[in-house]
C-alpha cells in the first residue's frame, strides 16, 4: 500500500511538474522580428554615435517603430561598398542571425563608384547590373578578388536574405547636397545606383524605397539655401543630425507607400 501511494504521489508530481512546463512553454513570448539595416555612412556614421556632428539616417529610425514588438538593429559601416560590406565579412555576421519574419533594409552606392584596386580603399564595384567581372589584386586584403557589378552584389543580399526567410528592402542612395540651376542635381540619373537599385528590386522582388527621389523632391522645395544650412555638414554626402532625421522620415514614408509590406504592422 505505501508503495503505491509513493508510486502514485511520483506520478502526479511529475503530471504536475509537466503540466507547469507547457504552461511556461506557452506563456513564453515569441521571439520578437528584427530589422536589419546595412549599408555605408549615409546610415550609420562613425559608431552611430554621431562623427563630427554627421550622422546617418539609420540611428533616427527606431522612434518609428514599437520596439517592445520589433527590434531595430543598425548595422551598417561608414566606407563600405555593396562589395567591401560582404568581402569584409560584415555581411556574413548579419547573415548568420537572419531569421524567418525578419527583414533588411539596404542602401550602397555612394562607394560603389570608387576604383576597383586602389591602394586607399579598393571598394569600388563594376557599374551597372549586369554579370560582368574582373579578376584584380587586392592591395589592401593582399589576395586575387574578382569583382563583380554593383548588380551582381545586390543581388546576393537579396537572395540571401530570401533564403533564410527575411524580407528584403532596397533603398536608392540618398541625394548628394549637389546643386544646378536651384535645382538638386544629386539626383541619380538613369545610369546610376538609384535606377540601378530599382533595377534589381525588379529582377528579384524586393521592396523598392525610392529614397533618393523623395529627398530630392523635397530639397526642391526647401531650397538650395535652406537645405545647405540646414541638413549638411562640412561635405556634400554627410548630413547633420536634422538631416539624418529628415531622410529617416522618408524611409519611413517609402515603407507606408508598400502597404502590403507586413513592416508596416510594427510601426507606431
Amino acid at each position: 500500500m505505501k508503495h503505491y501511494i509513493r508510486k502514485n504521489g511520483a506520478f502526479s508530481l511529475m503530471l504536475l511538474s509537466a503540466l507547469l512546463l507547457s504552461s511556461f512553454l506557452m506563456e513564453r513570448p515569441a521571439e520578437k522580428p528584427v530589422l536589419y539595416l546595412i549599408g555605408d555612412s549615409t546610415v550609420k556614421n562613425g559608431k552611430g554615435k554621431g562623427d563630427g556632428g554627421l550622422w546617418g539616417w539609420g540611428n533616427f529610425i527606431a522612434p518609428y517603430f514599437d520596439t517592445t514588438r520589433i527590434v531595430v538593429e543598425n548595422d551598417a559601416l561608414g566606407g563600405t561598398s555593396s562589395r567591401t560590406f560582404q568581402t569584409m565579412g560584415l555581411w556574413d555576421k548579419v547573415y548568420v542571425r537572419v531569421k524567418p519574419g525578419d527583414f533588411v533594409i539596404m542602401q550602397f552606392g555612394h562607394n560603389d563608384s570608387g576604383a576597383l584596386d586602389d591602394t586607399a580603399r579598393a571598394r569600388g564595384t563594376i557599374k551597372g547590373i549586369g554579370n560582368e567581372q574582373q579578376e584584380i589584386y587586392n592591395p589592401i586584403r593582399k589576395v586575387k578578388e574578382v569583382v563583380h557589378t554593383y548588380g551582381w552584389y545586390m543581388r546576393k543580399f537579396v537572395n540571401d536574405i530570401k533564403a533564410r526567410g527575411a524580407t528584403a528592402i532596397i533603398c536608392s542612395p540618398i541625394p548628394r547636397n549637389i546643386w544646378k540651376d536651384s535645382k538638386s542635381a544629386g539626383r541619380n540619373n538613369i545610369d546610376s545606383y538609384g535606377q540601378w537599385a530599382k533595377d534589381v528590386s525588379e529582377q528579384t522582388g524586393a521592396y523598392f524605397i525610392d529614397l533618393n527621389k523623395l529627398i530630392a523632391d523635397d530639397y526642391d522645395t526647401e531650397g538650395e539655401a535652406k537645405v545647405k544650412s540646414t541638413y549638411f555638414g562640412t561635405d556634400a554626402t554627410h548630413t547633420l543630425e536634422t538631416g539624418a532625421q529628415l531622410n529617416a522620415g522618408f524611409v519611413i514614408q517609402g515603407i507606408k507607400n508598400h502597404r502590403q509590406l507586413a513592416l508596416n504592422k510594427y510601426l507606431k
